[in-house]
């Protein structure tokens, strides 16, 4: 950049000037004032008018952010993207507005300024701006930071049910600590905050199953080739995307690479530059005869045979458009579980590869998304760890729960997480630390990575091991990628003994020779806690298991993080017991004795499995904005739907367990519950009841309850299995239903008399669905006024839902 401007004061005449002429306005600032809103409404929202892009992201951080101030933000600009950083107590800091401009003119501001009257008028306040031609590496990569900061897991949309939850925590701040309540439009002064600790934004390590190309072709592994073949499978079938799970350590990359062999032009996508350069390396051990290049920040390489792209600089709409959409044979987009980011929703639909493959270790709904339907719904080959250590693939592990007496209980809970300060409170104590390090002594082996909470935790914890005569160190975001590389060299060479770390070598990192994990940390994912048992589970000479040290206490999800180890069924289904998993007998699974009967206790009160249902069910609501829909739960929330029926017996029990529902619709719940628990509890080995259950819903909330004939659905009941080729595959592909592709009225109609209605019939023993003298019926007491489109609506809730996941696992 060049041409630098320092701006110490009327801050707002250049932000006004800058958004009359940009395509893309992104704002970064710590705190949001309303008097700060109202000076920059009239030019925001006459940029949104004209099509220009608007992405903004504050803070809560001590909660100074004024409530009024987001209210506003969200009605008067209902075009822009909001997030709020849920800043858990850790400082966040930032002030900066980028432009970009037409004709490749952009701008970028850095400074003080945040978003108030007196920061952007007279207030004391330096800023820089900097304008930049296209292709400037440092506004590249400025726009590439704030999306990561966007769109990274601490930040939440900004939507009327996120905006009730932050008034509520604003006022509860402001009883026990009136800072923000001080501020007026009147007289503002900058309250200025030191430097706390840094945003992590991980990364990950380096890869060492690349290190060098051989002179000997590359040849895949047994379950790359088992992957290969059921993606040869899939093309067969006409499909032209699919995931493939494949847990950490089979080389999912390196399948990538050996697939992309059927085609010419390759995208690769992910969202750490340390995967991209993996990928490139592996891609070229495969390709050697291929050109490779990047698409990030710093360089844009768009003629390569192989393109690695960042998805947050190629989620820019200025830079996806330097592509047509048909530029590529094949986009592999790793780690497919983060295609949940809008960044990555955008980029996917713009493009038209003939074959789009997602691969991922954890194919779970992490960041509120539905991978499946990204994907198609199909999934060519999923291989968990359990598999592949039974195969001899991966290294056996040998588990052992210790013991945690810290009462989480005790510890305010975040929605996501625990209270940053108050888990601090708990863990930064000598004597805890004292207990860690002497289960750590009793069952360690060589080389150890050490998951901890925060950075500060890590650091307590690294000084104390070091006090103990430990070799081990702390890596986090901070940590410069050149010194993270050496950390991981060295504890591979044995130089190091253990690395503390937070949430670093969850993906994207590969040391073979790890032999001991010590999780010193409350589990709050699943998907984060299969990923980082993952990185011991590579094999490597000498190496003969992997010792897992999980210390278990009453935090929330410990009854349910030991799924994880269960056995699985044909569709990926859990069938263990939380407190008995099943794991393989090359395998020990050893517990101390106060865990057994914690986790016994836990499982038989069953109270977390259902608060964890609901917690996810209220952070679905607040991104969203409004109640979700049960579909929208199985697709978007961070849980296993299946747990719905198990625990509530209905979508419409949770919600009353809840206390969401209205005095009408408790009415509707309470007379309807065993009608609502049949629709979700009745058998399907095939779709067929839920199809005709659709049919008479779409007569409408008056008369869906009146009989049919089969004669009547067959048409609908054609149409619908038919319209859709997994639908087809799923449910005509036997000899029944192969004579049914083309349509006999007569065949159609015996099929349903025959199967849904005489089975369902005489499998519900209450007399509620009846199928006699031909005509089929749900009886059900006559519902009045709302009553009617409350029943009819939730019924088309779960036959929607049911519907979806049975073709769904029956795609997988």
């Amino acid at each position: 950049m060049t041409n630098l401007q320092l701006i110490t004061s009327e801050l707002i005449r250049h932000l006004e000037r800058l958004s009359g002429n940009a395509k893309e306005i992104h704002w970064m600032t710590a705190f949001t004032m309303k008097s700060g809103v109202q000076k920059v409404l009239p030019f925001l929202k006459a940029a949104s008018n004209q099509g220009s892009s608007i992405k903004l992201l504050t803070g809560d951080y001590l909660y100074i952010t004024q409530p009024e101030a987001l209210e506003l933000l969200l009605k008067e600009l209902p075009e822009a993207e909001i997030r709020l950083w849920k800043s858990g107590g850790a400082s966040f800091h930032p002030k900066a507005y980028l432009f970009r401009g037409t004709e490749n003119q952009h701008h970028l501001i850095v400074g003080s300024s945040n978003l108030s009257k007196s920061a952007l008028t007279s207030g004391v306040e330096w800023n820089l701006l900097a304008p930049s031609q296209a292709d400037d590496q440092a506004f590249e990569e400025a726009e590439d930071q704030f999306l990561k900061l966007f769109y990274h897991d601490s930040t939440i949309s900004l939507n009327p049910e996120t905006l009730a939850e932050y008034k509520q925590n604003h006022r509860e701040a402001n009883r026990q600590r009136p800072f923000s309540m001080a501020w007026s439009a009147e007289e503002e002064t900058e309250m200025m905050l030191g430097p706390g600790e840094a945003q992590e934004i991980a990364e990950g390590g380096v890869d060492y199953e690349t290190k060098s190309a051989s002179a000997e072709p590359l040849q895949p592994r047994p379950a790359q080739q088992m992957a290969l073949d059921a993606l040869e499978a899939t093309m067969d079938e006409e499909y032209d995307r699919a995931m493939v799970v494949l847990a950490t350590g089979l080389g999912k990359t390196y399948l990538a690479a050996f697939f992309a062999r059927k085609f010419k032009r390759v995208l690769f996508i992910a969202h750490r530059e340390e995967i991209l350069r993996q990928a490139k390396q592996s891609f070229m051990h495969v390709h050697s005869e291929k050109t490779a290049g990047f698409f990030n920040a710093a360089v844009k390489e768009t003629e390569a045979d192989f393109v690695f792209a960042s998805v947050y600089t190629l989620g820019s709409r200025h830079n996806m458009e330097r592509f047509s959409p048909d530029d590529f044979d094949l986009i592999v987009v790793d780690e497919f579980h983060h295609a949940a980011a809008p960044t990555y929703e955008r980029v996917i639909e713009y493009f038209r590869p003939k074959f789009l493959l997602g691969i991922t270790a954890t194919p779970d709904r992490m960041d509120n998304k539905d991978v499946y339907a990204i994907c198609g719904g199909n999934v060519a080959i999923s291989i968990h760890f359990l598999e592949a250590i039974e195969r001899g693939w991966l290294s056996p592990f040998r588990y052992y729960g210790v013991y945690d007496d810290t009462d989480y209980s005790q510890i305010t809970w975040r929605g996501t997480r625990y209270d940053e300060e108050e888990l601090l409170a708990m863990h930064l104590r000598e004597d805890f630390a004292q207990k860690i390090f002497e289960g750590y002594m009793e069952h360690r082996q060589t080389r150890t990575i050490v998951f901890c909470s925060s950075v500060r935790q890590a650091t307590f914890m690294n000084d104390y091991f070091r006090r103990q005569g430990i070799r081990s160190m702390v890596l986090h975001g901070t940590t410069p990628a050149e010194e993270r590389r050496k950390a991981t060299a060295r504890l591979e060479s044995g130089e190091l003994e253990a690395i503390f770390t937070v949430d670093l070598f969850n993906e994207g990192v590969d040391i073979p020779k790890v032999d001991t994990l010590l999780f010193i940390r409350p589990t709050e994912s699943l998907t984060i806690y299969t990923q980082q048992i993952g990185r011991g589970l590579r094999l490597a000479d000498g190496k003969s298991h992997c010792t897992i040290i999980d210390f278990i206490g009453n935090y929330r999800n410990a009854d349910v993080k030991l799924t994880v180890f269960d056995e699985t069924g044909e569709y990926g289904e859990k069938r263990g017991r939380f407190a008995e998993p099943a794991v393989p007998e090359v395998c020990e699974f050893n517990l101390d004795l106060q865990v057994i009967n914690l986790l016994k206790e836990m499982a038989r009160k069953r109270a977390p499995r259902k608060d964890a249902l609901i917690a996810a069910y209220f952070d679905l609501k607040r991104e969203l904005g409004r109640r979700p829909e049960y579909l929208d739960f199985h697709l978007l929330a961070d849980a296993d739907s299946k747990a719905v029926k198990q625990e509530f017996g209905s979508y419409f029990g949770m919600l009353a367990h809840a206390r969401e529902l209205r005095e009408e619709e408790l009415q509707v719940w309470e007379t309807y519950k065993d009608w609502f628990i049949e629709v979700e509890k009745t058998g399907m080995n095939k779709s067929y009841k839920m199809v005709v259950l659709l049919y008479m819903l779409s007569r409408g909330p008056e008369n869906w309850t009146d009989p049919i004939t089969p004669q009547e659905a067959a048409p609908f009941f054609h149409r619908y299995l038919t319209e859709k080729e997994y639908r087809r595959r799923a449910d005509l592909s036997d000899k029944t239903g192969r004579r049914l592709i083309e349509y006999d009225e007569k065949r159609t109609a015996d099929l349903i008399a025959k199967m849904p209605m005489t089975k369902w019939s005489g499998s519900e023993k209450e007399g509620k669905v009846l199928f006699e003298e031909n005509r089929f019926s749900v009886q059900l007491p006559q519902p009045s006024g709302e009553q009617t489109v409350l029943l009819h609506g939730w019924t088309a809730q779960i036959a929607d839902y049911r519907l979806h996941e049975y073709f769904e696992r029956k795609t997988r």
